[in-house]
């Protein structure tokens, strides 16, 4: 019987502080962490009853929040109970968020015995002044170690997230940023724009006119320099803000980006298997309340229409890979002929390529990504 590859997200809440530029769900606070980590494996369960027959789980990631605050046997508990309950793939990936200033060298040995083999380390800069801003808890130094202790006990898939365009960075700077980054022992690097959201603390700095953020000119100068300068280091861009060295790429973000199922865990937690997507409650008192009376924490839950289906496959493809069009022609026979001038006017500005099947941004279509999104949709 052939088994439908799946991916896992486990969300861990909790943190020390939160990040000016943080928006996901986390929690200065540690109060709960066991009672978490209970109603968490019921929640697997539960969703292993309706879920587990016919699906076989590739990849598990465990994001946040800060997940390498917790103790590695936390962390292996989770990962026990999804073996437990889910059929497992043989050459599964499992992948740890890990923030610098949160593991020792010993503590990163632990994880290593988890059956983690990916860490994915959030350093953001190699700039003091930069970390200081960023309010991250730790300096240039340690970001380092960081990198250098997980390769020396034996992770060989290592990536590091970086931060460009934050307030008065130069390109210099940025630049620095990278040929640090490229001299590390890692086959991946996130590089973001830094974008302001709604309810953090740096939104509410710009609003209140201390911090100015950089121009948009200014951003796509960044951004271009970052995609021509790790194309140079054999770092293959295959999403927007992605990069990887080749058969690194992150097997759980492609899931997203590809549009396949996932099962994802926690508060604030977001799934999509068969056409359907729900979430979680955001707050830990309401997650452990539902999970305990329950089994489950759905907030919402929606069924995708065809038209909402063809559109984020256009956006997530063109986002990365590239889009399958086979996979639009399943959904819309029309779309593609309805399109054709349009996507031959991108094509002749060489703002998208053909790969086999594929319609897929260039360098110059990453640019304007979002626009080329636009004039599909």
């Amino acid at each position: 019987m052939n088994l439908k590859k799946t991916a896992v997200y486990i969300h861990i809440p909790f943190c020390d502080h939160k990040c000016i530029y943080c928006d996901f769900y986390s929690l200065v606070s540690y109060e709960n962490i066991e009672n978490y980590l209970t109603v968490l494996k019921k929640e697997i369960k539960f969703y292993a009853g309706k879920y587990s027959a016919g699906r076989n789980i590739d990849t598990i990631f465990f994001g946040g929040g800060t997940p390498s605050f917790m103790k590695p046997e936390y962390i292996q508990e989770i990962i026990e109970t999804i073996k437990h309950n889910f059929n497992i793939s043989n050459e599964i990936e499992i992948t740890l968020e890990t923030n610098p200033g949160t593991v020792t060298k010993e503590k990163l040995k632990e994880f290593k015995s988890t059956e983690i083999n990916r860490i994915s380390i959030g350093i953001q800069s190699f700039d003091n002044n930069e970390l200081k801003f960023l309010t991250r808890i730790h300096d240039k130094d340690t970001a380092i170690k960081t990198v250098e202790d997980a390769a020396i006990i034996g992770f060989d898939n290592i990536s590091i997230d970086l931060i460009f365009s934050l307030p008065n960075q130069t390109l210099q700077t940025w630049k620095s940023n990278l040929e640090l980054a490229v001299k590390l022992p890692i086959k991946h690097i996130s590089a973001y724009s830094l974008i302001l959201e709604k309810g953090t603390i740096l939104n509410k700095m710009v609003l209140d006119g201390k911090i100015k953020m950089v121009t948009e000119n200014h951003d796509a100068k960044l951004y271009k320099y970052t995609m021509e300068y790790l194309d140079k280091y054999k770092f293959n861009q295959y999403e927007v803000s992605n990069f990887a060295k080749k058969n690194f790429e992150c097997k759980h973000n492609l899931y997203y980006w590809e549009y396949q199922d996932y099962l994802s865990f926690g508060t604030a937690a977001h799934s999509f298997v068969n056409g359907i997507r729900w979430w979680n409650f955001s707050s830990l008192k309401k997650y452990i309340s539902e999970i305990e009376q329950t089994g489950n924490a759905i907030r919402g839950k929606e069924k995708l229409t065809n038209e909402q289906m063809l559109e984020e496959i256009i956006m997530l493809g063109l986002r990365s890979n590239g889009l399958n069009l086979t996979l639009v022609q399943n959904i819309n026979k029309n779309w593609y002929g309805e399109k054709q001038s349009t996507i031959k006017k991108l094509v002749d500005n060489s703002f998208i390529k053909f790969e086999k099947n594929t319609l897929k941004c260039t360098f110059r279509g990453y640019m304007i990504c979002d626009e080329i999104i636009a004039e599909l949709l």
